[in-house]
């Protein structure tokens, strides 16, 4: 026999303890499963596939502070002697470097600028016919660029025409369709889609469209330029420790700088994440333990309080298990009121995270499992000194009489 009316009355009794532990179970139940479900959601977002293999690529800088040579024709004759050093296995000028949070973006739309149509945010790179091959993409339909097709120009007169997209994106543009040999505008300008990419993610990994990524074939180089190098597994901090005297001996009146892997600036750019998730994992980690411990002592403290009780009901023949029972009784009561107030906060609480920060809505499933988390914890924290209490000796009640 559970014995919940007396119970109830003894909790009336002592409510100020019963109260502060409710809150303190509810306030956990809402905390914890709202930081679990940003913790899953950060893990998801900091394990995603980019389509690159991030340990094979590094990318470094160019200032060129030299007049004396043109530096289109220079960054040409660089990348080719890129390409010649042993372990590499492609160099291309790139406008900008996925994964680093900095980069451009525009529409990409079906009709020019400033006709209305569907229009889709995307990244883009100017890069040559090499791009494909330094990022080590896998172009699942259409072709490479061609040599011809990239325009190297000293300014935006002359514009290319066609242009390597994402799967993502030719998918967003045409859906149900074959957009591959289709035409899109890059504002004003038609590009022809050539080949497609099944997996490339642009700068920004927290972008709207992430993986909506284009390649165009157009060179504008000047003093400052960014090189991408993709080398042989395993070869990358070889090849690392030689690019900058290669890059000087080929013409020495520039700075070579933040030569970095692409895996690197990627957990640079997702740092503050980590440090989030981090941070939210020890959160949970006291609330739960501080939880625990507000269990166990407002346990041993209601023994201590009813010590006499304890020991005149082992004396008329109650059980240890009856008194074990009690307990766990007393405190799954408490609990379940804590976790409906919790459920009801933690609803609640999401809603605010999804309004103010665009946090998806929290699945009830978190709430669950949450709840269903505190409770078994509750029940262990008070299982210890719920024994101690039925090992009370029944003489006890006997001592002050």
């Amino acid at each position: 026999m559970l014995e919940i009316k007396p119970i109830f009355h003894a909790l009336c009794r002592s409510k100020v303890g019963a109260m502060l532990l409710l809150i303190q179970i509810a306030i956990t139940t809402a905390i914890v499963s709202n930081a679990a479900f940003i913790i899953q959601d950060k893990i998801s977002f900091l394990s995603q596939e980019t389509g690159y293999p991030e340990q094979d690529i590094f990318l470094f800088n160019v200032m060129t502070f030299g007049k004396d040579v043109n530096v289109t024709q220079q960054f040409e004759l660089d990348e080719a002697m890129i390409r010649q050093l042993p372990g590499v296995v492609g160099a291309a000028m790139s406008s900008s470097a996925p994964l680093t949070g900095s980069g451009s973006a525009s529409d990409f739309s079906l009709k020019p600028a400033p006709q209305e149509s569907l229009s889709v945010r995307t990244g883009y790179f100017f890069i040559d016919e090499h791009g494909v091959n330094t990022y080590g993409v896998k172009l699942i339909a259409g072709r490479n660029f061609t040599e011809e097709e990239v325009v190297v120009t000293d300014n935006f007169e002359k514009q290319a025409n066609v242009t390597i997209v994402s799967q993502a994106l030719l998918t967003e543009l045409f859906p149900g369709e074959n957009g591959l040999g289709k035409t899109v505008y890059f504002g004003d300008i038609p590009l022809k889609i050539v080949g497609v990419v099944e997996k490339m993610m642009g700068p920004w990994l927290k972008d709207s469209r992430p993986d909506n990524l284009a390649f165009i074939p157009f060179i504008n180089a000047t003093s400052s330029a960014n090189f991408v190098v993709r080398t042989e597994p395993g070869q990358r901090a070889s090849v690392i420790k030689q690019i900058e005297e290669a890059m000087l001996n080929n013409y020495n009146k520039r700075v070579i700088s933040r030569i970095r892997g692409l895996d690197e600036s990627k957990a640079e750019y997702v740092a503050q994440d980590k440090l989030m998730m981090r941070m939210l994992i020890v959160l949970i980690t006291i609330l739960v333990l501080v939880t625990a411990l507000g269990i166990f002592g407002l346990t041993l403290f209601n023994i201590s309080k009813r010590t006499k009780q304890i020991g005149t009901r082992r004396a008329l023949g109650a059980r240890k298990s009856a008194i074990i029972n009690y307990f766990l009784v007393e405190n799954a009561m408490i609990c379940c009121v804590g976790l409906v107030l919790g459920v009801i906060v933690a609803l609640l609480l999401g809603q605010i995270l999804m309004q103010y920060f665009s946090i998806a809505a929290l699945p009830p499933s978190y709430i669950i499992i949450t709840a269903m988390g505190v409770f078994c914890m509750s029940l262990l924290a008070v299982f210890g000194p719920a024994k101690r209490a039925a090992n009370i000796s029944p003489s006890i009640a006997t001592r002050t009489i």
